[in-house]
């Protein structure tokens, strides 16, 4: 919360409303992430008479409870927008009062009103709180949901017969909160709850006896095992054996749901996912789709379901995921000519983006990590509701063709078109070794400002977790400890990228050291460690990424941070040079080999890059500076007057090269090298 939300002594309604939102927000048992509003009604000078005028503060389009600023919240005149209700045309036509708010707000107007705002503003209550708890949803798609409203809450909470939010939504429960001055609320038939109060504590307290009263009714009323006996052979398997198989199979399911357009992924293997997969009604309920609109405009109309025991073989679920996938993508084109009218939009894809493998888990998938991972947390809240509805009714969700007209809403087209551009690495997954220092790091900075989501490999774990977290945290980075000479510890660590983003679209091969000695000094020892490093780790990284982009189909791309030292022969330099010119080689051979999947490789020759360097901080700086006779703080220096431009080479240079060649303008290049040294005449490619 900002410093001067709720600064001076007295309350503000929007003090009140911020911090009840936070409240509620925090707790996923009250409402799933961005889901629900929350708005107060209060008074506030003009901002051209100075006279007092009633204001409606509501969250934004888009926003999120938990997480809400004073920013994120449109300001309306109350007069203005209730003084809509005269010139209303009808339910048929109920979209156009969306553009009609506009007109209402207040001063600058904050963020843009969402479409429950009438549901706030037409409610005669200082506090109104839509939300959408997996009880309340659970009670709202029971197939009796009226009955067992009424007895669960008595006169206190009024039932509402779905219907999609709009205007005539809002109208409708203005009409119940009139005829129902005992009601504390509502439940909205298929889609949530709203509650409303004269104070900001009464309309919290109302959310949570609605809330808390279904989750006790649910658990009193409910009969035990609501999805049925478990299948044979559909039950978890060990953990170590259900991770295992679930980043075997990410890559191919990461494939499939990309057909339309490139996606970030999420692995869940919650107790939730797993106990639903594992009993007799999966199938039937996975099949009915999700209710809540929030819901299933994040997960789809429904899931994709391995129908295969837990047991089966590896190969034999993926060759029946591209069964499935193929049928599904016949149904959900079904879907949309059953329902698309001549004014309706395209068909935005095909691909599912929930995907449940009985016995392993569920792979969710969005734009970017946190759509992905957001769409499996309402998978989740779907399950759940279903728990509950099946409990004591039989699950019932909306008819399809009210699915179909909230997928595919011109508001809600409207609200995709006002999404910026995808950046040039979005939805590309980068995993950068020798990512915790120097060019590394600056190469994992470069690649998620350009929209990827990186994976920081590096040997020591403390400064590729300071480097992932300086990216943003879990949703754009995670770290890897890898020391990139064992094979076992370079498969963990592609492993972990493809639990934790689908799997892996950019490898960098960064990681190094340099050993700096004539010829006679140095050991076999030296050689081996810096071929160990280098050459072969290049290699185990490069193969185990190749065979997760082969398994994807998405193509992909190896750099190689080489060096000019790979072309140019330098004093001292055996066991380093030797081992850069084997990486330079490997671009060459790998491009010649990989180039039928799609997959471009290539290499920078970076030279004298000394600020920020681990290598040079580690000793090396100081050999180098012995052979040329210079003090080892002016290399930089020296090594610049060597160059044609008279410039140092920084690690961001290296990074930019890096994006130059992955970034998509060069995109019919592969077994390319790129010097970036500033101009050394000696290293030039011939």
């Amino acid at each position: 919360m900002g410093a001067d939300e709720t600064r001076g002594a007295e309350r503000t309604p929007v003090a009140e409303l911020l911090e009840r939102a936070h409240r509620l927000g925090a707790d996923p048992r009250n409402t799933n992430y961005a889901g629900g509003n929350a708005s107060a009604k209060g008074s506030a000078p003009d901002p051209v008479t100075g006279g007092a005028v009633e204001l409606m503060w509501v969250k934004g389009s888009g926003g999120d409870l938990g997480t809400l600023r004073a920013e994120g919240l449109a300001v309306l005149r109350l007069d203005r927008l209730r003084a809509l209700v005269d010139v209303y045309p009808g339910v048929e036509r109920e979209d156009e009062m969306v553009a009609a708010f506009d007109f209402c707000l207040h001063g600058k107007g904050g963020a843009a009103p969402s479409i429950d705002t009438a549901m706030h503003g037409l409610v005669e209550a200082a506090h109104v709180d839509h939300l959408h708890p997996d009880s309340g949803i659970a009670l709202a798609c029971a197939a009796d949901s009226e009955a067992l409203t009424a007895e669960c809450f008595g006169e206190r909470v009024v039932w509402v017969p779905w219907r999609r939010p709009g205007f005539q939504l809002g109208l409708d429960i203005a009409e119940v909160r009139r005829a129902h001055p005992e009601a504390v609320g509502c439940v909205l038939g298929g889609h949530g709850i709203t509650a409303w109060g004269e104070t900001s504590e009464e309309c919290e307290r109302n959310a949570l006896y609605i809330i808390r009263t279904a989750e006790e009714f649910l658990a009193r009323r409910g009969r035990p095992e609501p999805f049925g006996a478990e299948l044979p052979g559909y039950g978890a398997l060990p953990e170590a054996e259900r991770r295992a198989r679930a980043a075997a199979l990410a890559p191919h399911v990461r494939g499939l749901a990309s057909r339309d357009r490139r996606q970030v992924g999420h692995f869940t293997d919650s107790a939730e996912v797993l106990d639903f997969l594992a009993r007799e009604e999966h199938p039937r309920l996975a099949a009915l789709g999700t209710s809540c609109p929030d819901h299933f405009l994040r997960t789809k109309v429904r899931p994709l379901v391995v129908d295969l025991p837990a047991d089966a073989p590896l190969e034999r679920v993926v060759e029946r995921l591209g069964e499935l996938h193929a049928a599904y993508r016949e149904e959900y084109r079904a879907y949309y000519e059953r329902h698309a009218g001549p004014d309706a939009p395209p068909m935005r894809g095909a691909d599912p983006a929930i995907v449940l493998v009985p016995g392993v888990g569920m792979f969710s998938f969005g734009r970017d990590r946190q759509t992905a991972r957001v769409a499996g947390e309402f998978y989740v809240n779907a399950i759940n509701v279903m728990r509950g509805a099946e409990s004591v009714s039989t699950y019932a969700p909306i008819e399809e063709s009210e699915k179909f007209r909230i997928e595919y809403w011109e508001l809600e087209e409207a609200k995709l078109r006002r999404m910026p551009p995808p950046k040039p690495l979005a939805a590309r997954v980068a995993l950068v070794t020798g990512g915790g220092s120097g060019i590394g790091r600056a190469t994992a900075l470069r690649l998620a400002a350009e929209g990827a989501c990186v994976v920081v490999a590096d040997r020591d774990a403390g400064a590729a977790e300071k480097v992932a977290e300086e990216l943003g945290g879990a949703d754009r980075a995670v770290a890897v400890a890898v020391d990139v000479t064992s094979e076992e510890q370079v498969v963990a660590a592609v492993r972990a990228a493809s639990l934790a983003f689908g799997g892996v679209d950019l490898v960098v091969n960064n990681a190094g050291i340099s050993i700096s000695k004539p010829l006679l000094e140095t050991t076999v020892a030296d050689w081996d460690l810096q071929h160990d490093i280098m050459a072969r780790g290049s290699f185990l990284v490069s193969r185990e990424a190749a065979r997760v982009m082969i398994d994807q189909g998405l193509g992909g791309d190896i750099v190689y941070v080489a060096s000019k030292n790979g072309v140019f022969a330098g004093p001292n330099n055996i066991a380093y040079g030797a081992t850069k010119a084997d990486q330079a080689h490997q671009v060459r051979l790998l491009a010649a080999e990989l180039g039928e999947h799609g997959i471009r490789v290539n290499g920078v020759n970076p030279d004298g890059v000394v600020r920020g360097s681990g290598i040079f901080a580690g000793g090396w700086g100081a050999k180098r500076a012995a052979v040329y006779g210079v003090e080892e703080e002016r290399l930089g220096e020296f090594y610049a007057q060597r160059t044609l431009l008279k410039r140092e080479v920084l690690p961001e240079h290296v990074a930019a090269a890096v994006f130059a060649l992955t970034g998509g303008d060069l995109g019919h290049t592969t077994g390319l090298h790129v010097p970036v040294d500033a101009g050394v005449a000696a290293a030039f490619l011939r």
